[in-house]
Order: C-alpha cells, then structure tokens, then sequence
C-alpha cells in the first residue's frame, strides 16, 4: 500500500496538475486523428449497477451485478448503445466484460475495487503475439476491466477511481508464488474507438492501461498512480496498437509510464501487428524503475511515426527509451519527440541493445532490430546524471539518430556514451559523443525525421512555455 507521505506527496502533485489541466484550450491539427473526448457521450438508455443488486461498502462482491447490467444493456448496442452508471461508494469487483456501444461512466466518489481473490481474475490464454504470459509460460490472469472484439467503448465519469489494490499481486510476485502473468487493470483486445478519459486508475496488479490489437483509441485526462517500488505497474501501454492518442495525463508509477509495444520475438514477428501513428502530449510524470517513454522492449512487430511533445519528467530513473535485442527482429523508425523539460532524472536518453529476457529458446538470435530516423529535439534538464546511453549492436548499426538544440545540466563527467550508433546533432550540450558530432545543417536535415516539416511549420518555439501557459 501506498504510505501517507507518498499519498500527501503524489496528491499534491496531481492537484497541481489538475489545475494546470482546466486551463487547457485543446487545438488539434487537422491532420491528427486526436480529439477532445466527449465525456457525457448521450447514449440513449442508461442504468445504474444498483438495480441490479450492487452494494457499494467495499465488502460485498459485485462480479455478478456488473455482469448481468452489462448483459442487459447488450440488448441496447444495436439502439445507439447504453451507459452505466456506477454512483459514489466502494464496488467491489471481479473481472468483468464490456460490450460494443457502452459508456461506462463512474461518479466522482466512485471507487471500482478489484478483488483480493485471485480466482475472481480468470485466466485467460496468452496473446498470440507473445507466445506465453509476459512473466510465465503459461496463460494469464485477465484484467479487471476487459473487452475484446468492440467498437465505440467510453470509459469515462467525473473523475472517479478504479482501484486495482494491486499489493497482494505485487506481494505475490515477489515471493513467486504465482502460477500465470498478473493481470492489468484495463485491457481492450481487438478493439475500434475506444476512449479512456476523466478517471484516476490507483495501484494496478501489473501494466494500468492495456490496449492491444486496436485502433482509434484515445486516453486523455487520466491520473494513475502506483507505489514508486510497485514492480511492472507501467502506466499506458499501447501494444500493436494504430491511431493512438494519449493527451493531458499525470502519470506515477513502479514502471514505465508509457510503454508503446508490438509482440515479442518471434512470436511478434510472426503476428506482425505494428504499432503506428501514436500522439502524446502534454504528458507529466515520474518513476524510479523505469522510463518516462518507452518503445520496446516488445517490438518485434515494429513502431513507427510516434511524436511526443510537451514532456515533464522529473525524479525519475530514465526519461526516453528504446528497449531492444538481439532475437527482436522488427523496427522501431519515425520517432519524433521534441519540448521536453526534465529535472532530477538519472539518463535523458537511452537505447538499450541488449534487453536480456526471450520467451523461450526457440527465438532466432539473428533476427536484428532495425533502429533508424529518431529525432529529439528541444530539450532542456537540470540535475542530469548521464545525457545519454546510445548503444547499438555489432554489425547492427543504429542509423540517422538525430539530437538537436538539447541543454543538459549533467553531474557526470562522462556525459554521453555512444556504440554502434550513426547520426547528426546541432546545438547539443554537454556536447554530443563522437558518432553524432556532424551537424544537422545543412545538409542532413532530410535525414532527421520530421525536422523540416517541422522546422518550416512550428518557427521558434519557446521551449517549456506549455507549462507556464496552462
């Protein structure tokens, strides 16, 4: 559980986020496949979990009252679809399915509870682009809140709480008496239009938000937290995933606080779902085990076009990452993230080469990543201990890694540590390693993702103003 010094802390924190959040006048692009969501979605029939029997003290199982709400407003999705509403108490709960045309829409004293019992998590069979659980050969507990084969799913309210008491997991995990991978808090399989908005997520068993095989998702406006030492209990994960926007989120957690994915070795290739076309912005956080974004280290299906922008990561273990390894085959291209301010964080930016865990013998050790065209831009840090940790693999060379206009205040006296790695850099201090030394300008800035485009639309941005004008 989280102590009261961590709680008044992490309040404090998301208070003040919260009140630079209202003051947010959401402008999109044209182009962006980002929308403000619209949180009081009419849906023409509507029920509470009440009349099916729910009893909100924290004690009473709900498993039931929520499965038979859902199965009746089944009967609307075909008549502009149905909402339920879960009012203020404590609503305990096993894993429960959603449906196709739902809002489920919690009161701001609503707090979803997931159970203590693991045998009210079913287990479920491993995804195909995995191969086995992440954490065991076997299957793997299904999440809290689950769904697959959907479309048009809102999971939204007045900033309520889904609250996945994930320390018994945790605890679990530790002592490896568990038989089959923890669950996440939510996951949504397969799915189109899917929005996640308002809410604050609260101690997940294992990854918070978990959308795999979709498209068209949207989490925007969410909270989560977890203890700082909560092992795996990343924020948003966005796995084989395409038209994804995640927007205006404050995110505390054991692990990463995103983590964009697409299968795992050879399993991940062998499915080839990549995930693609992913916005994030306006994005605060921190960790101390893991990374405010990271790609991989599952990336066997590939990532490509990815533009972060308006990051703050402070007291954190690693800002940017890219995970991989020998056996991941796949690709990780077009990323862009830019206006990123940083305090406190152990390493601005890092690729790590040599991601150690495989899901058997059977992977092929010569299937090699393709790494190229990353682009990171306009980023400023006090209190750095390492600018970057760029490694690539032997004979597998990282290609058109591009930095420009970065100004790191760094306490180590090796600043930057570079293998394997080919690019270009501009207005990069401490100065960048060896292998990026020659500049952006003026004849590589085609090579840098997006830079041009960039440079001609956006002119000269005042780095960090987002958060002052908030």
């Amino acid at each position: 559980m989280i102590d009261s010094e961590n709680i008044s802390f992490q309040l404090v924190d998301v208070l003040l986020v919260l009140a630079i959040f209202s003051h947010v006048t959401w402008t999109v692009k044209s182009s962006s496949h980002c929308k403000q969501a619209v949180s009081r979605e009419i849906r023409p029939h509507s029920v509470a979990i009440t009349e099916f029997g729910a009893v909100g003290d924290g004690v009473t199982l709900n498993t039931k009252a929520f499965q038979n709400a859902i199965f009746y407003l089944n009967s609307f999705a075909d008549k502009g679809g149905a909402k339920l509403f879960v009012p203020a108490g404590r609503w305990l709960t096993g894993s429960f399915d959603l449906i196709s045309h739902l809002t489920l829409w919690l009161d701001k004293d609503a707090v979803i509870l997931g159970s203590n019992n693991s045998d009210d998590w079913p287990v479920v069979d491993p995804l195909p682009s995995y191969g086995r659980g992440r954490e065991l050969p076997s299957g793997r507990h299904r999440s809290l809140i689950y769904g697959r084969n959907l479309t048009d799913v809102i999971i939204t309210g007045e900033n309520g709480t889904i609250d996945g008491q994930g320390s018994v997991w945790w605890n679990w995990f530790r002592h490896e008496t568990l038989n089959y991978t923890r669950p996440h808090l939510v996951e949504l399989m397969n799915s189109t239009g899917v929005v996640i908005s308002n809410l604050t997520f609260l101690n997940s068993p294992y990854w918070t938000i978990h959308p795999v095989y979709c498209s068209h998702v949207i989490v925007q406006n969410v909270t989560i937290l977890a203890p700082l030492d909560s092992p795996n209990t990343d924020g948003i994960n966005p796995d084989s995933s395409d038209d994804v926007c995640i927007e205006d989120c404050y995110i505390s957690t054991g692990d990463d606080l995103i983590a964009i994915k697409s299968g795992w070795d050879e399993y991940g290739i062998s499915f080839g779902r990549p995930s693609t076309n992913i916005i994030i912005r306006r994005l605060i956080g921190h960790n101390r085990n893991g990374s405010g974004i990271a790609i991989g280290s599952e990336m066997s299906g590939g990532v490509s076009e990815v533009y972060a922008e308006n990051l703050y990561f402070f007291d954190s273990s690693t800002a940017i990452i890219i995970k991989t390894a020998r056996g991941r085959g796949g690709y990780v291209r077009n990323i862009y993230i830019s206006n990123v301010t940083l305090a406190g964080v152990d390493t601005a930016i890092w690729f790590d080469s040599n991601f150690p865990q495989h899901p058997d013998e059977l992977y092929d050790p010569n299937a090699l990543p393709v790494i190229e065209r990353i682009t990171v831009k306009d980023v400023v840090g006090d209190n750095i201990k390492v600018a970057g940790l760029l490694k690539g693999i032997e004979g597998d060379t990282f290609r058109h890694v591009c930095l420009l206009n970065i100004s790191l205040n760094v306490t180590s006296e090796s600043p930057w540590n570079c293998s394997y790695i080919q690019g270009y850099s501009a207005l990069v201090s401490p100065d960048a390693c060896e292998p990026l030394k020659e500049s952006v300008y003026p004849k590589h800035s085609s090579d840098c993702y997006h830079l041009s485009d960039h440079l001609r639309s956006s002119g000269n941005q005042n780095r960090g103003s987002w958060l002052l004008s908030w």
